[in-house]
C-alpha cells in the first residue's frame, strides 16, 4: 500500500475479504477497506477516495446486500457509528444502531412502533435506506427527519419524511447514492409493556417459523409483486429447494436464499436469473429484486 495513502487515511486496510462483512458470508476482497467511527473519519474516507479517484461503497451490517466473487476493485467505507439518545417517544440513533438494538431500547422504555422490526438483522441506517418492514409496518411509518451527508460537497443536510420519498422497499437514498445516511430521528409511541413484548414474540416466533434463520442469508431477494407473494409465485414454479453449487432456494420460504456454507455470488445470480425466467413464463410477472448488487 502507498505510504501516503495510510499517512492521509490511519486504519485503512488492504485486500480485505468482504463475506467476513455481510449476513450472506458471500464475497470477495475489497482493495481498500476502512472503518469510520466518526463524522469525520467518513469525511476523510470519502475526500481521499474522490482525490484519488477510487469507486467508494458504503457498507452497514450487510443484510440485503450481494458482493461479487471478484469483490470490489475500490474503497469500502464501513459505517460504525453507533450512538444513540432517548427523548420521550423520539428515538435520534446515528446510522450504524443495529435496528434489533433499537427495538430492545424501544421495548425497555414501554415505546411501542416497532415491534414489526425484531429479528431484522440490518442497520438504522440500512433499514431507512431501503425502507424496510414487515407485518404491514414499515420505516416509513416512524422516520420523522434524516440526517445525511452530501457526498457531492461533503456537507450535512437534514431531510424531512416528505424529502425521504418513502415507496415500498425504496427511498430517495436507494436512488440517490452521493446521500450517505448518518442518523435519524424516529418517533414511537407511549405503549403497555406487556403487550410490546408479546408482539415482539409473536413477530420473533413467526420468523422462526417461517424464515430460514440457521443458515446465511440476505432475506427476502425479490419485492412482492401488487397482490401477489413472492414466496408462493416461486412455490408454484416448483423452485423451492433448487439447488445451485452450495446455495439454495429455502424449503422454508421461497423468497430466500440461502448459503449452505461455500455458496458464491455467480451461483446466487443464476438462481435469481432462474427464479425471474420460471415466474415471468408461468405469471407473466417481472420481479424486481430487494436486495442490493456490489
Amino acid at each position: 500500500m502507498n505510504k501516503n495513502i495510510r499517512k492521509l487515511l490511519p486504519g485503512i486496510r488492504e485486500n480485505i475479504l468482504l463475506k467476513n462483512y455481510n449476513t450472506f458470508r458471500i464475497g470477495g476482497k475489497a482493495k481498500y477497506f476502512f472503518v469510520a467511527r466518526k463524522k469525520d473519519d467518513l469525511i476523510k474516507a470519502i475526500k481521499l477516495a474522490q482525490d484519488l479517484n477510487l469507486p467508494f461503497f458504503i457498507l452497514g451490517n450487510g443484510s440485503n446486500l450481494l458482493i461479487s466473487d471478484k469483490g470490489f476493485n475500490g474503497l469500502v467505507i464501513k459505517l460504525q457509528v453507533t450512538s444513540y439518545k432517548l427523548r420521550g417517544d423520539m428515538i435520534h440513533a446515528e446510522a450504524g444502531v443495529p435496528l434489533g438494538q433499537i427495538v430492545n431500547i424501544a421495548s425497555k422504555n414501554n415505546l411501542a412502533g416497532l415491534e414489526w422490526a425484531v429479528g431484522i438483522p440490518g442497520t438504522l441506517g440500512g433499514a431507512i435506506y431501503g425502507n424496510a418492514g414487515a407485518f404491514g409496518s414499515s420505516m416509513r411509518d416512524l422516520v420523522r427527519k434524516v440526517e445525511v451527508l452530501d457526498a457531492r460537497d461533503l456537507r450535512f443536510k437534514i431531510y424531512d419524511l416528505k424529502k425521504c420519498k418513502f415507496g415500498y422497499r425504496d427511498s430517495i437514498f436507494k436512488k440517490k447514492k452521493d446521500l450517505i445516511i448518518l442518523s435519524a430521528e424516529i418517533k414511537l409511541e407511549k405503549g403497555d409493556k406487556k403487550e410490546i413484548r408479546d408482539k415482539i414474540k409473536e413477530y420473533l416466533d413467526y420468523r422462526k417459523k417461517n424464515q430460514p434463520l440457521n443458515f446465511p442469508s440476505i432475506g427476502s431477494i425479490f419485492k412482492n409483486p401488487k397482490n401477489f407473494s413472492v414466496g408462493e409465485l416461486i412455490e408454484k414454479c416448483g423452485l423451492k429447494r433448487r439447488r445451485i453449487g452450495d446455495v439454495k432456494i429455502s424449503e422454508k420460504h421461497a423468497n430466500f436464499i440461502v448459503n449452505l456454507g461455500k455458496g458464491k455470488a455467480k451461483e446466487v445470480r443464476k438462481l435469481i436469473t432462474l427464479i425471474k425466467k420460471k415466474v415471468k413464463e408461468r405469471f407473466g410477472i417481472t420481479l424486481e429484486e430487494e436486495i442490493e448488487i456490489l
